[in-house]
C-alpha cells in the first residue's frame, strides 16, 4: 500500500473492531473548512463508562456513572484545546503538556519530548496527537514504546499541508489483542467529505458497536472561523 493512497474511512474502521482511540484531521472536500475528529473505544467496563463534554476550550471525557468509576488516571483528561490559533487533539493528559508549551511560546514536538507512551503494561498504549493552525495545515505525533518491555520511545512526528477532500487517520491500535499491538507505518491518507453529518455519520457508524464509547467531530470555516461541533455519545 502506497503512503500516498487515499484510503476510505468506512473501510478502514468497519474492517477493525478496536483501534481504540483515533484522530483524523484534514480539510473538506469543497476546501473550506478544516476538520477535526477523535473517537474513543473501549473494553473494560472502566473505559466504557464515559462520555464527551464541552468545555469552553473544546472537550474533556467525564465518567457517565461516576460510581462506577475505578481508576480515572488514563480516563479522564482533555482531549481537545484551543490555544490562540492553534487547536490541539490528543488520546491523554498530553493536550495540556502541549497547551503550556504552546503558551510558553515553544514547539509542538519540545512539548512531547518531555512524554512518553501511556504506562499501562503491557499494552503500553501510545500516545497520539494533533495540531492545526487556523491555515488547515497540521501535525500528527505518534509516541509509543521501542520494545515489548517498555525500555524507552519511539517519538514520530508527521507535518501535513492542507489539501482540499483528504486528510489523516492515525490511531492508538493496530487492531484487537492482548497484548493491543501498537499503531505502525505512517498515519493514513484517507478522504475527507463536504459536510457535517456525512463526516460524523461515516466515522460513528463504521466504529463496533459493542466498543465504541464517544466522537467529536469540529468543523471549521478557513473564512469566517465559524465552527460546527458535534459530540456523539454512546451512553446517555
Amino acid at each position: 500500500m502506497s503512503i500516498n493512497q487515499t484510503m476510505n474511512l468506512t473501510d478502514l474502521l468497519s474492517n477493525n473492531a478496536y483501534p481504540g482511540r483515533g484522530i483524523v484531521i484534514g480539510q473538506t472536500q469543497d476546501g473550506t473548512k478544516s476538520v477535526i475528529a477523535y473517537f474513543i473505544m473501549g473494553r473494560s467496563e472502566n473505559s466504557r463508562n464515559r462520555i464527551f463534554e464541552q468545555t469552553e476550550d473544546g472537550i474533556r471525557t467525564k465518567a457517565y456513572d461516576p460510581s462506577k468509576l475505578e481508576d480515572p488516571s488514563l480516563i479522564i483528561y482533555h482531549p481537545v484545546r484551543e490555544v490562540d490559533s492553534t487547536v490541539i487533539v490528543t488520546n491523554g493528559d498530553q493536550t495540556d503538556t502541549i497547551r503550556d508549551f504552546l503558551n510558553e511560546g515553544k514547539t509542538f514536538e519540545a512539548g512531547l519530548k518531555t512524554r512518553q507512551f501511556e504506562p499501562d503494561a503491557p499494552h503500553f498504549t501510545s500516545r497520539i496527537s494533533g495540531v492545526l493552525n487556523n491555515e488547515g495545515d497540521y501535525k500528527l505525533s505518534i509516541l509509543k514504546s521501542s520494545d515489548e518491555k517498555g525500555s524507552g520511545s519511539h517519538r514520530h512526528v508527521y507535518s501535513y499541508d492542507a489539501l482540499a477532500g483528504k486528510g489523516h487517520f492515525i490511531h492508538t491500535y493496530e487492531s484487537d489483542g492482548n497484548p493491543l499491538p501498537a499503531f505502525c507505518g505512517e498515519p493514513k491518507q484517507v478522504a475527507i467529505a463536504n459536510d457535517m453529518n456525512t463526516i460524523s455519520e461515516e466515522i460513528w457508524n463504521s466504529l463496533h458497536a459493542d466498543n465504541k464509547i464517544s466522537l467529536y467531530v469540529r468543523l471549521a470555516d478557513l473564512k469566517t472561523g465559524k465552527l460546527e461541533e458535534v459530540i456523539l455519545n454512546k451512553n446517555g
